[in-house]
C-alpha cells in the first residue's frame, strides 16, 4: 500500500501542474476600457493649467486656512 501512495504523490503533483499550466495559459480579455478612461481623466486633471494665486485672501481671524484635521 505504501508503494501505491508513493506512486500517487507524483501523479497528483503532475495533475495539479497540468491544471495550473492550463489556467496560466488561458486567453485573457483585453477589454480595459474603464481603466483607460479613468487614466485619461487623471491625465486631464493633472495637466498644468492656471497657476494658483500667490497669496490667499484672509477673511475673519478665525477663518484662516482652517481644516477638519486634528491639531498636532
Amino acid at each position: 500500500m505504501a508503494a501505491v501512495a508513493w506512486l500517487l504523490i507524483p501523479l497528483v503533483g503532475f495533475l495539479v501542474a497540468v491544471v495550473w499550466a492550463r489556467w496560466a495559459a488561458r486567453t485573457r480579455s483585453t477589454a480595459d476600457g474603464a481603466s483607460l478612461a479613468g487614466y485619461e481623466r487623471f491625465r486631464t486633471a493633472m495637466q498644468p493649467g492656471e497657476p494658483p494665486p500667490m497669496g490667499s485672501p484672509k477673511g475673519e481671524p478665525g477663518e484662516s486656512d482652517a481644516t477638519d484635521a486634528e491639531p498636532v
